[in-house]
Parts: structure tokens; sequence; C-alpha cells
């Protein structure tokens, strides 16, 4: 089955980000959107650590370790940028500062709802950090994630069965085998990989889409 590559899929959500915005990406695979940014937009990355104004990730043998994200990646930073309390950081999520935030995720419900701290499993370690913040506060929530599970499973439910981080607050869904947005008629179909059939797609896609 024809699937995009985590840059491919990175590449594409950076081709839905507007010039000018300001925009935060969790941990995982939305760290990766920062290394496909265009060179003629012009993207502030906040970072819930207390960074605004990251670059790409570092080559290999530039990394410092003091320069990092909230995945404790190493990151470079842009002319302007700056560092602040984390404090400030989450003023700046709480706030409605963020325009676009870019999360990874367990479970997307069909309306949008997001589970991505939490598994439920007794031996599970809950991680929800800023995710909350970010996924109320920012203008547009973006989820990158993988279609299904290891194990096959849809990653995008009509009922989210895991803890939720928000309620209602996804509009776009972003996998290695399709773009969809989240309408209040349903899933909509936004973009596929090349050569993948709808109903094979769809098969794998645990709600109704819209052509």
């Amino acid at each position: 089955m024809p699937r995009w590559t985590r840059d491919e899929m990175a590449r594409r959500v950076a081709h839905d980000i507007a010039d000018g915005a300001v925009v935060n990406l969790g941990i995982g695979l939305p760290t990766l959107v920062a290394n496909h940014l265009p060179a003629d937009k012009e993207v502030v990355l906040h970072s819930e650590n207390g960074v605004i104004g990251m670059g790409p990730a570092p080559a290999a043998g530039d990394e410092d370790y003091d320069l990092i994200n909230a995945g404790k990646q190493p990151v470079t930073l842009r002319p302007g940028g700056c560092f602040f309390h984390h404090a400030d950081s989450f003023a700046m999520m709480r706030g409605g500062h963020l325009d676009v935030c870019v999360l990874g995720a367990f479970q997307v419900s069909a309306r949008g709802d997001l589970a991505n701290w939490h598994t439920g499993a007794p031996d599970a370690i809950p991680a929800v950090g800023g995710a909350m913040d970010l996924a109320i506060g920012a203008k547009k929530t973006y989820v990158m994630m993988e279609h299904t599970t290891k194990t096959g499973e849809s990653k995008i439910v009509p009922t989210c069965t895991y803890p939720l981080t928000g309620i209602a607050c996804v509009i776009r869904i972003y996998t290695e085998l399709a773009v969809m947005e989240v309408t209040p008629a349903g899933l909509k179909l936004i973009d596929k990989v090349e050569g993948l059939a709808f109903d094979a797609l769809q098969a794998l896609t645990g709600v109704p889409l819209i052509q």
C-alpha cells in the first residue's frame, strides 16, 4: 500500500501553515514540520519550555543541548528568537496567541475530540504536558499521527475510548495515508496518497469519510 514517509507527512502539514503564523509543534512526529517550512514563508515556531523563533534541527555535530524544544531535542534559533520563563510561555498558549498547534495523538474522534496523553493502560505513564493548553488555546489544532495502531486498529474513531485531552478541538488530521478535515457533516477527505484507492482508505478508517 502506498504511504507518505514521515518527512512527506511533515511537508504536507508545512504546506498548510500560513505565512506569518505563530506555531507550536508538539513532541514526536510534529517536530519534523520545522525541517520542511518553505523558505518563502515566515513562520514563527514556539516551544512550551520557553523558546520562540526556532529554526530547523541542527546539523549533526552542531547540537547545543542548552537549546532544546519541549521534547528535549536540540533545535536552532533564528535571528530575533528569544527565551523566556515557561510561565510566560503558557500564558501565550492559554491566551490565544498561537495561530496553529500541531499535535500527535492516540485517537481522534469524528467530531474532533483529541486523546493524546494517556492510553488508560495500567502500566502506561501519563504525560499530558502542555497538550491541553495547546489544544484549546491555539486558534487551529492539527493532528499529525499514524493512521492505525501497530496492531492495525484505526486511530480515527467514532468516540475516543482513551482519556480526553480536548473536546471538538481538532480541525485537521494528517496521516501517512491522507489529510482529513473535521466538518459538522463528518470527516471530509482533503487529500490522499497517490495510488491509494478510496475504498482501501475507508477500510482502514474507523468512521465514514466524505469525498
